[in-house]
């Protein structure tokens, strides 16, 4: 009796699952929203996390929160440990040389200790944590808390990172930078130039890394991924078949955001205010959005390259250039000036630009991105082909997911994977606008192109509505978790 009555309100007990985001924007801000997706749902979410990273999602946890007339969501702020980073630079957005990244680094396993202690002290049902707190694997098990992994790619990316970690494919290829490699054991025949792969002779530390990444993933209880069945239902399939791995897929999460407009940041650009408006004068489908996430940065060379691009397109244009980036004086093409200051064709955003609100606009026909996933998706679930320009990392997977399996963008023809610590290769003008050209024109591939976007941001739409694909997903991983929970708790009675 007695047992049964324990399993019972462990039943009726709300989960507590613990949010261990990775300290970039590009990872707190979907986490963010995944935590209002289950707190919906009756779970209490804690996210951990450092003081700087906390004032970026503060608004959107705020903003659940009242949306669910309750504080379901808690943030728990841990200092940012002391490496020798200037104050306040506690993620990625901030880093600006090789040495910077180095003392991240060590920030990022000091922060095991008080993950352990919260871990002790709170005792959380789960913990969702970014796949590159590795070692965040062994601490959870020590602690008997189950740990799901969020790395927040495509699970198209990560079935081609499992495949180049496997099989290491570029060790029978040319060493030239344009030789083909093709990735064994995928739903599709999946090739990559050697340029656009992490080398891993020339870049062993990465590859060690990652290789750790991966394995420590493998023996967590799963993997959450901001995706939807309906968007990549081969690699669902191939993750969960081929490789014998779990996963959940509970996306698209910015579709939960109740902060459309000041999500991810606690200082919007000014020049976010008059957008809108200046929006509203231009037809339906007829502006380019430009946005190239918080991570990349171009050099005086691209960015002059890009203004002309987007001159020479004719097309009318949106673009966010960053508030931290290069003088315009460096980089601003002659006649560049005198456009803008007409304001009818181009408007710049200085900063950060409240993107979802900018791409579910009727007056938004194309983006050019670099492939982030978050953009990636916010372009499916809004309906906008993409024009690809990846840099590095997951991107050029991405790329090849958009334009050759789902159909819905065109490629710019980026050859170089390079962090943005690194230098790239500068594309011409004629070829940025070309690409553009190519996306938003009325012929039969832009017709096509813009019809598959459409649909798939439906298929979006309707996953995370009751009985859609990803509403099920976080129900069958609650109910998990749920179960796993009364058994544990039951069998220590």
């Amino acid at each position: 009796m007695q047992l049964a009555m324990a399993a019972q309100d462990e039943q009726q007990r709300p989960l507590h699952i613990l949010f261990f985001p990775f300290l970039a924007p590009g990872h707190l801000i979907p986490i963010a929203d995944m935590a209002a997706l289950f707190a919906a749902r009756g779970v209490r979410c804690t996210i951990l996390t450092t003081p700087v990273n906390a004032a970026i999602i503060r608004s959107a946890v705020d903003r659940a929160n009242d949306a669910l007339a309750g504080p379901a969501i808690d943030i728990s702020v841990v200092p940012f440990p002391d490496v020798g980073l200037p104050t306040g630079v506690e993620n990625g957005m901030a880093l600006r040389s090789q040495g910077d990244r180095d003392k991240f680094a060590r920030a990022v396993q000091l922060l095991r200790e008080p993950f352990e202690h919260f871990l002790v002290h709170n005792h959380p049902d789960a913990v969702v944590a970014g796949s590159y707190f590795h070692w965040s694997a062994d601490a959870a098990a020590e602690h008997g808390v189950p740990r799901l992994t969020f790395l927040g790619s495509s699970m198209f990316a990560r079935s081609c990172s499992e495949s180049m970690l496997r099989n290491n494919p570029l060790a029978t290829v040319p060493d030239d930078p344009d030789a083909l490699v093709s990735l064994p054991g995928l739903p599709h025949r999946v090739e990559l130039r050697r340029s656009q792969m992490m080398d891993p002779v020339k870049q062993a530390d990465h590859w060690a890394f990652f290789q750790s990444v991966n394995a420590a993933d493998q023996r967590s209880f799963g993997e959450v991924f901001n995706s939807f069945h309906e968007l990549e239902p081969d690699y669902v399939e191939h993750y969960h078949t081929t490789l014998g791995r779990r996963a959940w897929l509970v996306g698209p999460v910015a579709l939960a955001s109740k902060d459309v407009a000041g999500r991810g940041t606690d200082a919007l650009s000014p020049d976010s205010d008059n957008c809108p408006g200046w929006l509203n004068t231009k037809p339906a489908g007829s502006v380019v959005y430009v946005s190239f996430g918080t991570l990349i940065r171009f050099s005086p060379p691209e960015l002059h390259q890009l203004a002309r691009g987007l001159e020479l397109s004719g097309r009318n244009f949106m673009w966010v250039t960053g508030a931290a980036g290069p003088d315009p004086s460096e980089w601003m093409p002659e006649g560049f000036t005198e456009l803008m200051a007409r304001g009818d064709r181009g408007f710049i955003i200085r900063g950060w630009a409240p993107q979802l609100l900018i791409l579910s606009h009727p007056a938004i026909g194309g983006f050019v991105t670099h492939c982030g996933w978050n953009s990636t998706l916010e372009a499916v679930s809004a309906g906008v082909p993409m024009v690809t320009w990846p840099r590095y990392a997951d991107q050029f997977s991405n790329e090849k997911l958009i334009v050759e399996v789902l159909k819905v963008g065109v490629s710019i023809g980026a050859k170089d994977y390079a962090s943005s610590v690194e230098t790239h290769q500068v594309i011409g003008g004629e070829v940025i606008a070309e690409s553009i050209g190519r996306l938003m024109s009325n012929d039969e591939e832009g017709g096509a192109i813009r019809k598959k976007a459409k649909d798939l941001s439906v298929k979006a739409r309707t996953a995370v509505e009751n009985g859609g694909s990803s509403y099920n997903d976080v129900g069958q991983l609650m109910d998990e978790l749920t179960a796993r929970r009364s058994s544990t708790k039951v069998g220590e009675m």
